[in-house]
């Protein structure tokens, strides 16, 4: 089921998006839509062959499981 968002943009990203979305014959809320995602799967989600290496390299497997676990018992310094 949809959901409506309310988006605060200022009026030089309104108008840049408009742009891009009439170039591509889109409606606005379509270009937003596709572009966040596009961004989502990029940078913030890991693709299927990506997380079959992690998954198989039980080196990086063991410091990520130790990792989360000094994580929970708060062991460690932040760097900054």
């Amino acid at each position: 089921m949809s959901k409506t968002v309310t988006l605060r943009l200022s009026d030089e990203t309104y108008q840049k998006l408009l742009a891009a979305a009439e170039v591509e014959r889109r409606s606005l809320s379509n270009l937003i839509e596709t572009l966040a995602m596009k961004k989502l799967e990029e940078e913030i989600f890991i693709g299927r062959i990506e997380m079959e290496d992690i998954l198989a390299n039980p080196v990086l497997m063991n410091r990520l499981k130790r990792g989360t676990e000094e994580a929970r018992k708060r062991k460690g310094r932040f760097v900054e």
